[in-house]
């Protein structure tokens, strides 16, 4: 669905701002007072914005629009992660997750807050673990598309957010452009002020942007999707494997290892049956050892309409001893939301189907 939009001023860097008031015939302070008022102040107007003169306002409204992403539904889990499905201008659903680090305790509040952000409407890469793309792709999220997400969840939560993850809805990378203008935004002072080592992308593994973001100066982390030591392996689970194997992707990490401060992290997906074997984890071990990087174990969270499972506690801590007795840093995820369906996608599936009418969805939401 492709639909006309006036840009988004939340899409702007300050240059370019500063550049449009220019041409305005405005003076050079307005461009502070503006960013001031969208991103401290939080207004969702331009008519909010009572220190600037009324006729700038009725420009600005012309020239740019101001909008918000709206949530649509909030599932709160047991362990106080929680879910957000948003719906944007074109009636496109897309999610966020805001996770705490640990679990508040005797109802204190946990002491850093993280969300996964989504990059895109749906997915084209068809991880098979992952609902992103059972409903298809239908575009690329705008810079102020995903700016909002933390806005929006900042708003309903009443919580300052710590880190930010590309890692939900879409391919973060196959979205470059739009994604590292997002995150100039949101790592900027005069943006959201979240630092660029609070800032991770996470890729299905696009080998080319891989190095592409190697060489552009921004200092964030990157986190690599993994989940399969070998093509045979990995290709079951991650068709981008054909275009990208294995070794073409550990060559890219290479790259961009050389030329990041950064260590990478390898995110593997623990499914019963498919990745968890002994030899899997050797394998693993040597990959990630090339680059000193590290492992983020995850057990696979489960999914409607897909056939997997997650291993046996005692296969998962069996996977990350041998990784450990190799030398590897690794850490096993006691993954949070699995109560609330929080895996990419199945909020926003399951939402598509209750108002197609589908039988059986059940959307009980918490707010």
């Amino acid at each position: 669905m492709s639909f006309a939009i006036t840009p988004d001023i939340k899409s702007l860097q300050k240059a370019e701002l500063g550049e449009k008031l220019g041409e305005l015939g405005q003076p050079s302070y307005r461009t502070g007072q503006i960013l001031d008022w969208l991103y401290k102040k939080r207004a969702s107007s331009f008519t909010e914005m009572t220190d600037l003169p009324a006729t700038l306002r009725a420009r600005l409204a012309k020239e740019f629009s101001c909008a918000k992403v709206d949530i649509v539904r909030a599932l709160g889990a047991r362990d106080t992660t929680r879910k957000f499905l948003f719906r944007l201008a074109d009636e496109s659903l897309i999610e966020s997750v805001l996770i705490p680090a640990s679990p508040a305790l005797y109802g204190s509040r946990s002491d850093r807050r993280t969300i996964c952000v989504s990059t895109q409407v749906g997915c084209a890469y068809g991880c098979k673990f992952c609902a992103s793309g059972l409903d298809g792709f239908s575009r690329n999220l705008r810079p102020n598309e995903i700016v909002d997400q933390l806005i929006a969840v900042e708003r309903e939560t009443g919580e300052k957010i710590d880190n930010v993850v590309f890692m939900g809805m879409g391919e973060p990378l196959a979205n470059f452009d739009n994604v590292i203008r997002a995150i100039r935004i949101i790592n900027a002072p005069w943006g959201l002020g979240i630092g660029a080592r609070h800032i991770t992308i996470s890729t299905s593994g696009l080998a080319p942007q891989i190095k592409k973001l190697a060489d552009d100066p921004l200092q964030i982390r990157l986190a690599i999707s993994l989940h399969g030591a070998t093509d045979q392996v990995r290709s079951k689970i991650m068709p981008i494997n054909r275009r990208y194997n294995v070794e073409t992707l550990l060559s890219a990490c290479e790259y961009y290892s050389a030329r990041k401060k950064q260590h990478l992290t390898f995110e593997y997906i623990l499914i019963a049956g498919v990745n968890d074997t002994e030899e899997q984890a050797r394998l693993l071990g040597k990959h990630v050892q090339r680059f000193g990087a590290k492992v983020n174990l995850i057990p696979y969270n489960t999914v409607r309409d897909l056939p997997w499972s997650r291993p046996s506690q005692d296969q998962q801590e069996r996977f990350l001893s041998i990784l450990r007795k190799g030398g590897v840093a690794a850490t096993l995820r006691r993954e949070k939301g699995h109560d609330i369906d929080a895996a990419c996608g199945q909020l926003r599936l399951q939402t598509k189907r209750a108002e197609s009418g589908e039988v059986g969805t059940d959307l009980r939401a918490v707010r």
